[in-house]
């Protein structure tokens, strides 16, 4: 099997969409030997600031010596981001022998009447190929919820991690923050350790305190108390942790409480035996890399490329904007999906935008250009529905000054689908 064709099978499988349960990748994994029983994990559930997390803490773990798996969704741009090793990307050859040995087990079970997703099929592969290479410390970011996703297969992980917690995804996980929270807490395993985001709200920071209670778990509630800001600039900010000077290259408050989460699990790690020196920590911290998380692109003109799609994710995005671009005449790219609460995101962002140029995600699930270019006019602001994603990037470079400044928001869809043309229509960030 080559390798598009085992990308095409695996996307074939979106047909079977989201169905939550762990019955199906349960009946996988046991076909192929449960390799995830021999693996140590750092699990990440959360609305948002999963990835970002993750990133940190593989970054980390890579650099204190330890062979560090790192397991994402969705991808961005290409499709082996999901699947990394030290940093790298799983390799064509390797990502097509690992659908050679599930997919026949798969069809078995088809046949069976039992529908593997894709996500489980992907999130199986990634358990085969990281017992393959013998990993020491595996980062698993949830797909979707915690409780019924397909990487809560696992048995107890070294640490649990929740992350910033509202509302998303309301039609599967419920639509309060606390039912929302239960999803997520479901990641929390008997007896464990479980490191909880700073500034949670209320009703899910109780629920992941009962949680952990319940389940005898030792709850870590982080404080960005113990991390102290230096200074910051769109390249970055400087930390100061436990006397300590750390560059993270990512920005916005949100961001520091990310990376107060990171460095809670990193303690946790530590007094499990693990050992992570502080040039680890700071080498790893300040190599990090996550993209469409307020990216800088181009610094002359000023183009940024963001991936928040979701109320909070909209707020620390214009809180960002704010502190960042103040007095800038910036306009807009940006597309949505049309089951994401659009009517939210947008009142986040009014105000900041001169012009937003419109067009659509590279999903079924897109929200039209045209409809919400409307809604931006609703709102007193100029919007222009573009004719496709490469023209409404077009538009915009024809716009744009070189004292002007350009977002690129509304999904991760979209900035994945775009990121590499953007890259090429403006020069790439000089640091």
């Amino acid at each position: 099997m080559t390798y598009e064709e085992a990308v095409r099978k695996i996307e074939s499988l979106q047909q079977f969409g989201s169905r939550p349960g762990l019955e199906r990748i349960r009946g996988l994994m046991g076909r192929l030997g449960n390799p995830q029983d021999g693996l140590r994990f750092v699990h990440v559930a959360g609305t948002n600031g999963k990835g970002t997390t993750c990133a940190l803490l593989a970054s980390v773990l890579c650099r204190a010596g330890y062979r560090t798996g790192l397991y994402l969704s969705p991808h961005l741009s290409d499709f082996r981001e999901r699947m990394q090793i030290d940093g790298e990307m799983i390799s064509h050859s390797d990502l097509a022998s690992l659908a050679g040995r599930v997919f026949p087990e798969i069809e078995e079970m088809e046949s069976q009447g039992e529908m593997i997703t894709e996500f489980e099929a992907v999130t199986a592969m990634a358990f085969l190929w990281y017992a393959d290479k013998a990993c020491d410390l595996v980062v698993l970011e949830v797909g979707l919820g915690g409780r019924l996703d397909a990487t809560n297969v696992i048995q107890k992980p070294l640490v649990s991690v929740i992350t910033s917690i509202s509302l998303d995804h309301t039609k599967i996980l419920g639509d309060t923050v606390e039912q929302i929270a239960l999803e997520k807490c479901g990641i929390i395993k008997e007896g464990g350790v479980t490191v909880s985001y700073p500034d949670q709200k209320p009703g899910a920071a109780e629920t992941i305190r009962r949680t952990s209670m319940e389940r005898h778990n030792r709850l870590v509630e982080t404080a960005v108390s113990g991390v102290r800001e230096l200074s910051t600039d769109l390249f970055g900010t400087e930390l100061s942790w436990n006397g300590i000077r750390l560059h993270l290259p990512f920005l916005g408050e949100h961001q520091v409480k990310n990376a107060v989460t990171a460095l809670a699990v990193l303690d946790v790690l530590r007094n499990s035996g693990y050992s992570i020196p502080e040039e680890a920590v700071k080498q790893g911290f300040s190599e990090a890399v996550f993209p469409a998380r307020f990216e800088v692109l181009s610094r002359s003109p000023l183009v940024i490329l963001d991936g928040a799609h979701n109320p909070d994710g909209t707020a620390a995005l214009a809180s960002a904007v704010r502190q960042y671009l103040p007095g800038r005449g910036l306009i807009a790219v940006m597309g949505m999906l049309k089951d994401k609460d659009v009517d939210a995101a947008l009142k986040n962002l009014s105000g900041l935008f001169s012009y937003v140029i419109t067009t659509e995600p590279s999903s079924p699930r897109a929200m039209s250009a045209h409809e919400l270019a409307e809604r931006w006019r609703r709102l007193g602001i100029p919007a222009e529905p573009a004719a496709g994603q490469d023209e409404a990037l077009r538009m915009a470079h024809g716009r744009l000054s070189s004292n002007g400044a350009l977002l690129i928001c509304g999904s991760l869809y979209l900035a994945g689908a775009v990121r590499s043309h953007a890259l090429k229509l403006w020069s790439p960030a000089k640091k």
